[in-house]
């Protein structure tokens, strides 16, 4: 605020001063140079506080989910609020419209898996499970497999196989 407010008196004065200049006073156009740089350097100032603050804002989308915690939002201006709700629904219909059907949760995983492959174990009889390669496998009760993990996250949330923590 106290940046705006200087912004604006120095653009007063030098509005003043412009109209004094056309008059004839040539003296004053150094003066006035030098209050638009202050200007333009003020706009830049206050253009990189507010970029910053909308990449904090951004990133508070990937770590908290679509839901701010009621103490973030309340140090949050209206105008970043509503930001913010225009950035997660695009970011939600960006992830609708990749992936299939269902869609690609980008935030899911923030850290990339360590391995591409998990070790999991079936919690009940599902049948048979073909993998990329065109292997089959047979998913019976208490059976362990070391398969793709991309692969085995939809079976998992379904509860039909269960990730073996080592």
């Amino acid at each position: 605020r106290q940046a705006l407010e200087e912004m604006r008196a120095l653009y007063e004065r030098n509005q003043a001063d412009v109209s004094e200049a056309k008059s004839g006073r040539t003296d004053l156009i150094f003066l006035i140079r030098f209050r638009h740089c202050c200007l333009l350097r003020n706009q830049r100032c206050l253009l990189a506080y507010l970029y910053d603050r909308l990449l904090r804002i951004r990133a508070l989308r990937w770590e908290y989910g679509s839901v701010l915690p009621n103490t973030i939002q309340f140090h949050m201006a209206a105008e970043e609020v509503e930001w913010f709700n225009r950035y997660k629904k695009s970011l939600a219909t960006y992830m609708r419209s990749v992936g299939g059907e269902e869609g690609l949760d980008l935030t899911q995983d923030i850290k990339p898996p360590k391995s591409l492959y998990i070790e999991v174990r079936c919690l009940k009889d599902y049948g048979e499970f073909e993998i990329d390669d065109g292997t089959t496998i047979l998913l019976k009760k208490n059976s362990q497999h070391f398969l793709p993990r991309w692969k085995c996250e939809q079976l998992i949330r379904q509860g039909v196989l269960e990730h073996i923590l080592s």
